[in-house]
Order: C-alpha cells, then structure tokens, then sequence
C-alpha cells in the first residue's frame, strides 16, 4: 500500500467526481489520504470530507499565503478543533516567499501558532516552504529550542540545508511529483541523503502532477508515480519504498489508524 500524505480534496478541481478519485487511489493500493486544511474558518469543509470516507484523515492550519487573513486563530482553537478523530495533524503553516499574498511578519506568527499547537497536541506540523530557507531554518531551530514538536517538510522544493536542518531536528521529508520532474535533480539528490526513515510521498493534488501526467490536474492515485521515481533514486524496489514510506506515515501520522488489512 501508499498513503498519500498530502492533498487537497476540498478544491473546486474534485467537487464533480470526488467519490471516483477517492476510490481511484484505493483501487491503486492507496489506502490512506491526508487532506489539508488552508483555512481554519473553512474546516467545517475539510472535516465533512474526511467523516464521508474511511480512507482520508484530515488537517486543520492555515496556509502561508493565507496567514493574514485568520492572526485571529489562536493555538487553543487548533488544540480544540484537532481533537477530533479524524483531525491527524496541524497545519499547513509556513513561509512562502515566493508569492506576495501575505505579509513575511504575518506568515510567522502564524507559523508559530501551528508550531504551539503542534507541540502541545504532538500531531505533526505540516510546514510549507518556498523560497524562505533561510528565515525557515531560523524558526525551526528557534522553536525547537523551546521544546520538540513532530513536523514534516511537505512539497520539499528547497535546499539542501533545509532538508538537513529538519531531519537534525527530527523531521520529515516529503517530496511531490517534482521529484519526477527531468529539471529537478537537485530535489532527487536531497532525497538520495534523507535518511530512508524520514522519507514520504505526497501529491500535494490538484497541483503538481507527476511524469507522466505533468501539466494535467494531479490526483492522489498518481503518488504511485512519484513512489516509483523514489524507488529509482534512493536504489530499491517500489515494494520496499511503499513498505517504508506507509512505516514512516504511520510513525508520523500517530492518530491515523492503519487499515485492517495493512
């Protein structure tokens, strides 16, 4: 089996036909799928997908580039709203600098909000990074000096140093369908040194589709694509590299219960 670790269900993209995407990825061993939060004000949205199927989970946070728009969350909310069930991590939060939709001050206070509720919840924090390395690894130390929260470096697309910060300070490392991107052998050499425990695959869908549906509209049974690409660059079987990214989701993922039959 896969997980796919991060998606976006909740986008207009899926409104038409998300029962068959949804059993599109189960048909394709994708047996766990994390939907993501990117509004707390809109989690209403995101949980009622995730109580429709057994297979996805849920996030609650609020995206980077949103961050101005909800200083209003307080670390107690997230606490609140992730005590539900089917809520199996915080977030997304972070820093994206590569758009301007929101202002730097804003995006980390917002970031560490999450990183509180993180700590006190001990859900992984799911961390959006763009263009920010070096303001990220300041935080992330910073924060991890207060004391330790789980994390996950999602749609890893940065550097090298990013990479080696997070898992030094116990993160994890995810990697999307850029990872199969020919123009992207940087990302496939950080993945070669993240140690094979702390590796995942996501799709981060709608976006980013992997070789060989890249420029089409992603969806979670593509994260197949990307595990197999995993599988090509880290030297193993796509047996071993779904074997050990499902053991590192669900030693992550603490709340999320395996299926009965994994």
């Amino acid at each position: 089996m896969l997980v796919d670790s991060h998606c976006h269900l909740d986008f207009a993209d899926f409104e038409e036909e998300r029962d068959a995407i949804v059993q599109r990825a189960l048909d394709h061993g994708i047996k766990r799928l994390v939907t993501i939060g990117t509004r707390v004000r809109r989690f209403d949205t995101i949980l009622a997908i995730a109580e429709r199927y057994d297979s996805v989970y849920a996030s609650v946070g609020t995206h980077p580039n949103n961050a101005h728009e909800e200083l209003d969350v307080t670390a107690d909310e997230l606490i609140r709203l992730a005590e539900h069930p089917k809520v199996v991590a915080i977030g997304e939060a972070g820093l994206d600098y590569h758009y301007d939709y929101a202002p730097p001050q804003a995006q980390a206070q917002g970031l560490r909000t999450h990183i509180q509720a993180a700590r006190v919840t001990q859900l992984p924090l799911v961390i959006h990074a763009r263009n920010a390395d070096d303001d990220m690894i300041s935080i992330l130390k910073e924060e991890s000096g207060r004391g330790t929260f789980p994390f996950i470096l999602h749609c890893f697309s940065s550097g090298a140093e990013l990479a080696k910060v997070g898992v030094d300070l116990g993160g994890y490392v995810s990697f999307s369908g850029i990872l199969t991107f020919k123009n992207s052998p940087e990302i496939r050499d950080i993945a070669r040194n993240v140690p094979r425990d702390r590796l995942l695959v996501e799709t981060d869908a709608p976006y980013l589709a992997p070789v060989p549906h890249r420029g089409k509209r992603n969806e979670p049974s593509f994260v197949r694509h990307t595990a197999a690409v995993l599988a090509e660059t880290i030297g193993v079987s796509e047996e071993e590299v779904a074997h050990l990214t499902t053991e590192n989701v669900f030693r992550l993922f603490t709340k999320m219960p395996r299926p009965a039959d994994a």
